[in-house]
């Protein structure tokens, strides 16, 4: 009896070693994550800044991203930055730094005018495109003052283009019949169900046209382009950095560091550099993981496919 009583002894010590450990654990781990939050929702130290740096990196997009979407720009976020900054009395420029195909061609517009707000408010700014600067991108980035690319850039490519999906081929494969009553002739136009009809394309291809002269329109008042340029450059084609420095496109070729001394020289001081959207809390890059992995596995490809929505995605 008195060998059980021990063997019960030990092994309610070890449980209570075992719950001891793992609240520490618990504590330290909860420490760690605490820890993190805190640091990667610091802001960085404003002292002496004078230049505001935005990144304009992905995919350019309307609205909030509403978590962390790495690979996209939204135009509300981009603003918010932009509004905060012409706010700041400190800061006398904003560099964007600009690696993006483009987009939305409204994200891009909102962006854009919200460069020419900040110019309007004193803001020196200056477009820096690295790799992309494109369509959308080149949008925004013609907005600006000055306009520095890298030799080997893909720059321009002043251009619309509007797709969305359609299916009735596969309608038609095994036998599905598509009905749908219609108040308008045109409602159920881009219905992915069945082939668009010709004055149905026409009409969309005249409003494709109308925002591609909204686009056009918009580079060169700002570049303040020639008509042989603006003819040029309605195709579409996209040019290399030392292309479109011949066509006007941008005014220099260089790097950050020939940003960095285009400011000094226009400012009249050194330069400090302060980033925008450089982080995102990790609660935010939890719930945007969680967000789409909760769509891929609760509403998966085929429903997302066969969702009509009656939207023609247009880009520039």
């Amino acid at each position: 009896m008195k060998q059980i009583n021990n063997e019960k002894c030990l092994k309610d010590q070890d449980s209570k070693k075992t719950k001891t450990i793992i609240a520490v654990l618990s504590v330290l781990l909860a420490i760690f994550f605490l820890t993190t939050v805190i640091l990667l929702n610091q802001k960085p130290s404003t002292a002496g800044a004078n230049v505001a740096l935005i990144h304009i990196d992905g995919e350019i997009l309307s609205g909030t991203s509403g978590g962390y979407q790495p690979g996209y720009v939204f135009s509300d976020d981009v603003n918010s930055q932009i509004e905060e900054i012409s706010k700041n009395d400190k800061i006398k420029a904003i560099i964007f730094e600009i690696n993006s195909p483009g987009g939305s061609a409204v994200g891009s517009s909102e962006i854009a005018y919200a460069v020419y707000k900040a110019r309007a408010s004193g803001k020196k700014t200056v477009a820096l495109i690295r790799e992309s600067g494109a369509s959308g991108a080149y949008w925004i980035a013609s907005a600006c003052d000055h306009v520095i690319a890298h030799p080997m850039a893909i720059t321009g490519s002043v251009g619309v283009l509007a797709s969305y999906l359609e299916f009735s081929g596969l309608l038609d494969r095994f036998n599905i019949t598509y009905e749908q009553l219609n108040g308008g002739m045109y409602k159920d136009t881009m219905s992915p169900y069945r082939e668009l009809g010709d004055k149905e394309r026409a009409i969309l291809q005249n409003k494709v046209n109308m925002i591609h002269l909204l686009f056009l329109n918009q580079v060169s008042q700002s570049r303040n382009l020639s008509s042989d340029t603006i003819k040029e450059i309605s195709t579409g084609m996209f040019y290399l950095g030392t292309e479109a420095k011949d066509l006007g496109l941008v005014d220099e070729l260089g790097i950050k560091e020939d940003a960095v001394k285009y400011l000094e020289k226009e400012l009249n001081t050194k330069v400090k550099i302060r980033e925008y959207g450089g982080q995102n809390s990790i609660l935010i890059r939890l719930s945007g993981v969680q967000s789409q992995v909760s769509f891929w596995i609760g509403k998966g490809i085929g429903s997302a496919l066969l969702q009509n929505k009656n939207i023609l995605n247009i880009k520039a």
